[in-house]
């Protein structure tokens, strides 16, 4: 069973990535089943996904950082590469890897080559 404190240390820990504030957004990833349309407002780009346990909270923890790569690959300094590495560190099936391809810029802006961290 997961209490609150093991929630809110996952929220520490995301928030404590690079350029992430911590605020409710839209996150529209429901390819494979990795998080359902949300209950109350489908349709509307916001997810939900049930923490039941520990296995729950390392998924939600990837959703997140999936989340997070589809942002910094917008301003990372090598986007290209930041892709190939995530995409191994994540497990990306190769459907996810072409959608976050979409993200990646199309001029280079040379802003950060912060690597994203668990």
């Amino acid at each position: 069973m997961i209490d609150m404190t093991q929630l809110r240390k996952l929220e520490e820990q995301v928030a404590a990535w690079p350029h992430v504030s911590v605020h409710p957004h839209r996150f529209a990833l429901l390819a494979q089943g990795l998080a359902e349309e949300h209950r109350w407002i489908p349709n509307s780009g916001w997810t939900t996904f049930q923490v039941r346990g520990e296995r729950d909270l390392q998924h939600a923890l990837w959703l997140m950082r999936l989340s997070h790569l589809r942002y910094a690959l917008k301003t990372a300094s090598d986007a290209r590469g930041m892709l190939e590495h995530e995409s191994e560190e994540l497990g990306l099936s190769p459907h996810l890897r072409s959608l976050l391809q979409q993200h990646l810029p199309t001029q280079p802006e040379r802003t950060t080559t912060d690597r994203l961290t668990a």
